[in-house]
């Protein structure tokens, strides 16, 4: 999978933990040829995204814009769409859950992977699927809570 990462903080983030995610994603649902967009962002920012897109008037933690349709561009590259990430969310959920933060983070981006490949978490039956394929890609880079 194909990827671009835009960091719109200051803050350093190791793009190899977040590669090694979106490697595996790509190997496990066979979607190498792709492409995703992933933006790190600042509560402020993705605030203003989720009241935009989604009419939510607070931070959020992930947002996907799944771009996926049949058609394919001349390259046969499918573009699955932008993941936002807020690390200022990403911080605060990984002091709230007690794990690390690159476990957080890489959660999330996980969790924005799913999403943009058709997973979600609208009932007990898919959030179970959903869930346990997040943990399942998660535990086999030994990113554990």
């Amino acid at each position: 999978m194909n990827y671009q990462i835009t960091n719109l903080t200051d803050e350093k983030v190791n793009e190899k933990d977040l590669e090694s995610v979106i490697n595996k994603v790509s190997q496990t649902l066979g979607v190498e040829n792709s492409i995703v967009s992933i933006v790190l962002t600042g509560d402020e920012h993705i605030h203003e995204i989720n009241k935009i897109y989604r009419g939510i008037d607070r931070p959020t933690d992930v947002i996907s814009f799944a771009f996926l349709d049949e058609e394919t561009n001349p390259n046969n590259i499918t573009d699955l769409g932008e993941i936002y990430i807020s690390l200022e969310k990403a911080h605060t959920q990984a002091v709230e859950y007690n794990h690390s933060f690159k476990r957080e983070l890489c959660f999330l981006l996980t969790h924005g992977l799913l999403h943009l490949l058709g997973y979600d978490h609208m009932t007990k039956e898919d959030e179970k699927e959903m869930f346990g394929l997040q943990e399942e890609i998660l535990s086999s880079l030994n990113i554990e809570r």
